[in-house]
């Protein structure tokens, strides 16, 4: 194999790693985002919040999450609180950051999104389509940020140090990505079905008010 042909074939594993590397790593802030938004768009929309306070609930959780979520698998490797935290906000504010612009950008542009109610399905909907906006525009901030060795590169070299946590470390829970993005995925799909559902019954209940109506007339 010749020396451009060698170059070519580590330039081309680079690129799928990294490719692969900035994926996992949105997925993983898209977690704890997602986590955070739905949890603030839920309370606000309950409490009757306006759009702007909702929105500043669902940033605050949504990084609190994001960071909670980064931060345990260091504390599990044996870094101290505070390292800890200080090794994911330099790995994840930009990309937790970059979620949280597009994401309640999609769902204030969407019309009725925000005041939906948790039991229409135009607010499960708009989670979702705001949700995947968020993870398209983070991906490309995450692979541009792990190109010079930012971002989740910094937390990576900490994930699994430890075989073995012992003492309090062991009773720090370790959660895949993958089972986190599952729950969420059918948490969603749960919420938008009995949505649908409740639609569907006021439907069937409003039209049998209204043949009982006509029914009873003279």
């Amino acid at each position: 194999m010749t020396d451009t042909t060698q170059h070519a074939h580590h330039d081309h594993h680079g690129a799928t790693g990294g490719s692969a590397m900035a994926l996992s790593a949105t997925l993983h802030c898209l977690t704890g985002c997602a986590i955070g938004e739905i949890a603030g768009l839920m309370i606000g929309t309950a409490a009757g919040l306006g759009n702007g306070w909702t929105i500043a609930l669902s940033i605050g959780l949504a990084f609190v999450f994001g960071y909670s979520l980064s931060t345990l698998p260091l504390l599990r490797a044996g870094l101290s609180v505070a390292t800890a935290l200080g090794v994911v906000l330099a790995a994840d504010t930009l990309s937790i950051a970059t979620m949280e612009v597009a994401d309640n950008a999609v769902m204030a542009a969407i019309p009725g999104a925000m005041n939906a109610g948790l039991v229409n399905p135009t607010f499960w909907i708009g989670m979702m389509i705001a949700l995947g906006v968020a993870f398209l525009a983070a991906y490309p901030v995450n692979r541009f940020l792990l190109a010079r060795g930012k971002g989740h590169a910094l937390t990576h070299g900490y994930h699994g140090a430890a075989a073995e946590p012992t003492g309090v470390r062991r009773w720090i829970p370790s959660i895949a990505t993958g089972t986190l993005v599952t729950a969420i995925v059918a948490f969603m799909v749960g919420g938008l079905v009995v949505s649908v559902a409740d639609d569907l019954g006021s439907g069937t209940d409003a039209g049998s008010s209204h043949a009982l109506v006509v029914g009873s007339a003279p």
